[in-house]
């Protein structure tokens, strides 16, 4: 065997050891997973409105639904356009970060939007 097994990730020890799937520290008794890390920072959020067409940065899309804004007594009407949509991390769902004419800076979740 001339495979050598990764150190840990905590302390950095190269005493690491196979335990089933996992590897091992003995000297901190930290378990990890080597494989899924790396599969997971291979691949890219994919994000899709709510008919599965697939959302870029820049895109232009429609609200297929009336939506409550917290704080103000209007709410943001069916078919409303909104331009230039910047897809971000997601908080609470809400994965895109945009600007709404007449109610400003805002998040909005891409299941109540779709791609015009």
């Amino acid at each position: 065997m001339d495979e050598t097994l990764p150190p840990c990730p905590e302390c950095s020890s190269d005493l690491t050891y196979e335990m089933g799937a996992l590897l091992a520290c003995p000297l901190c008794a930290h378990e990890w997973s080597n494989e899924p890390a790396d599969d997971e920072q291979d691949q890219e959020t994919v994000v899709k409105d709510a008919f599965g067409t697939v959302l870029n940065d820049g895109d232009t899309i429609s609200i297929i639904k009336d939506l409550k804004v917290k704080g103000q007594s209007l709410s943001i009407k069916v078919g409303t356009k909104v331009r230039n949509i910047r897809l971000s991390d997601p908080v609470d769902g809400h994965d895109i970060d945009c600007k709404v004419d007449g109610f400003g800076f805002m998040q909005l979740k891409s299941s109540v939007v779709k791609k015009v």
